[in-house]
């Protein structure tokens, strides 16, 4: 059996289990994942032991967010290789699972590459998959410092853009410990303004089709008491216009040379509202986000998602009728637009932060010397 359910609690009450980890029990290494969709009426655990289940998890939206795929596809290739499977066939699979988040590929790269290198020197399958998962750990630790980097550099340009802090902050999607090896990217800027007493408000947009701010972020800044407020993604539009959004801070599943950003679909519109209303746009990702081999935004390819999650909704726990497993809400037959994410063009970005620093104005050359001297860090 390649994967299955273990209910982690009896209640609803949030434990921080965490998204992802490696266990090795009696039976072989397995790669344990939170399952984000039953989420927040359960936290479940969904257990993979082979990289075919962690690519269903990973279309199934089960485990997502650009840094945590990162890390679940270097694990999956570290999965294939200590469990004797063809590592090259999962790491193809892996990279596939959802086009458009680039750390996802860059994370099965790495772990791939370390399992190469050790076993073409050695010839050792075992000392190649220890190669792999020591990637997949690596890569793991270096997300959460990253996290925490993106925090401090986020929250220093939020008090210089208002010094004083009483930040209002509107966010999109999730972005939080869910997706990432730490506190997340852009929902870590938001809890170190909280921490800090700067924090005022927390906008969360519901972000349809499938709630990942009502179920996921909402989720997050109740566990961490933060002052938030549920919104529909269509509500935005009214609280810039009443003067209620100090900056808009979003993630980001792919960052074109040139600067342009793909993240969940309804980031452009907030773009645009927040140009129009004066209101800084900011971006936080880890420098693995940003993609110097797609030129711009034309270049980026936008996962389609299933027509079945715009024409019915997903509710942990409720009896389902529709073809996708959901309550139907249009009626049979009906065609559904569901790209999972939108392009914002560069000049709408005010800022990109990232665990190297900030680039503003988001140009090319502020992106090529950002990864020049990422890469120059590393290397030292």
């Amino acid at each position: 059996m390649a994967d299955q359910y273990a209910q982690t609690r009896e209640d609803n009450r949030p434990t921080g289990t965490p998204a992802i980890r490696w266990e090795e029990p009696p039976e072989g290494p397995v790669l344990v994942l939170l399952d984000q969709t039953r989420l927040p009426a359960e936290e479940v655990e969904l257990v993979c032991t082979d990289a075919s289940a962690l690519v269903e998890a990973i279309r199934s939206l089960a485990v997502r967010g650009a840094p945590l795929l990162g890390i679940a596809g270097a694990y999956g290739v570290a999965l294939a290789a200590a469990r004797g499977f063809d590592v090259d066939e999962a790491a193809t699979a892996l990279a596939g699972a959802r086009p458009t988040a680039v750390n996802l590929s860059v994370g099965v790269r790495r772990a791939r590459s370390a399992h190469q290198a050790v076993l073409a020197r050695t010839g050792d399958v075992r000392r190649a998959a220890s190669a792999a998962l020591a990637a997949a750990r690596q890569l793991h630790q270096e997300d959460a410092r990253a996290s925490a980097r993106m925090a401090e550099h986020g929250l220093a340009l939020l008090d210089e853009l208002q010094p004083g802090g009483g930040h209002r902050v509107l966010t999109h999607c999730n972005t939080g410990s869910l997706v990432s090896g730490g506190e997340g990217t852009a929902f870590a800027v938001a809890l170190a303004a909280h921490r800090a007493g700067r924090l005022r408000r927390l906008w969360v947009d519901e972000t349809r089709p499938l709630f990942q701010g009502a179920r996921l972020t909402a989720y997050e800044a109740a566990r961490r008491d933060m002052a938030y407020t549920l919104l529909t993604d269509n509500a935005a539009g009214s609280l810039f216009a009443a003067g209620e959004v100090d900056a808009v801070l979003v993630g980001a599943d792919r960052i074109a040379a040139d600067g342009s950003v793909a993240n969940k679909v309804g980031s452009y519109p907030l773009a645009v509202l927040a140009r129009y209303h004066h209101v800084p746009f900011i971006v936080v990702a880890p420098v693995t986000t940003v993609d110097l081999e797609t030129p711009d935004g034309v270049a980026i390819e936008v996962e389609q998602r299933p027509g079945y999650e715009v024409t019915e909704i997903i509710a942990p726990q409720v009896p389902v009728t529709g073809a996708g497993g959901g309550i139907p809400v249009a009626p049979l037959g009906t065609q559904a637009y569901n790209p999972a994410f939108d392009v914002t063009p560069p000049e709408l970005v005010t800022a990109i932060v990232t665990e190297e620093g900030t680039v503003s104005p988001v140009t090319a050359e502020g992106l090529a010397e950002l990864c020049a001297r990422s890469r120059r860090t590393a290397a030292g």
